[in-house]
């Protein structure tokens, strides 16, 4: 029983971290990469503006950094341990629940190699900027792996919306359930378009 309440506090914590503060900071990031559609200075005063922020290294380590590491580390425990009913019941939900675990390895490889490539490299003297963006993605490959990486990133967070609005009580009837799916969709839409439309201001 204590095993049980173990892994169900888990599993909500796991939850709200993949919406508090992680899926915020997606957003947040989403919407500063937007800028590049502005020209490459808004793009620069955008990311300077959010590198001078106060306390922007505890801010990283608390807000960002140690919730998404416990949030990767516990999901891939759920996605190499949970049962997939998609080959016996193959409804809608059920491959939601089968391509959430599918994204969340995908997004997990991306956001890896995405931070190397910046975070890990300002570390090494680079700066993050406009044009350390637009020589990554002056390769089609990596233009094809982030397109791939964010979409599954964008997906990942707006179904973990619906779960975590079930899994939280927000919503419990069936009608609002179904609400619910419709309203995530639409921000796996709109925040796929944010990320694409950034990404190619790149190019």
């Amino acid at each position: 029983m204590a095993g049980n309440n173990k892994e169900y506090l888990l599993r909500r914590l796991h939850s709200l971290l993949g919406v508090i503060p992680v899926g915020i900071f997606l957003i947040q990031h989403l919407v500063v990469n937007h800028f590049a559609v502005r020209g490459e200075q808004a793009f620069n005063d955008a990311a300077h503006f959010m590198e001078s922020l106060p306390f922007r290294y505890v801010l990283e380590t608390f807000v960002i950094f140690l919730p998404l590491l416990f949030h990767a580390i516990y999901g891939l425990y759920i996605a190499f341990t949970a049962k997939n009913n998609t080959a016996k019941y193959g409804f809608f939900r059920n491959w939601m629940f089968y391509l959430q675990r599918i994204s969340g390895v995908v997004t997990l490889i991306f956001i890896s190699w995405h931070v190397w490539e910046t975070r890990v490299q300002a570390a090494f003297g680079e700066e993050v900027n406009f044009q350390m963006m637009e020589n990554i993605l002056s390769n089609p490959w990596m233009l094809a792996f982030y397109i791939i990486g964010v979409v599954s990133t964008v997906f990942h967070f707006a179904n973990g919306l619906w779960s975590f609005c079930v899994s939280w009580g927000i919503t419990v009837s069936p009608r609002s359930q179904l609400i619910t799916t419709y309203i995530t969709l639409g921000v796996f839409v709109a925040l796929s378009y944010v990320g694409i439309r950034a990404l190619f201001a790149f190019v």
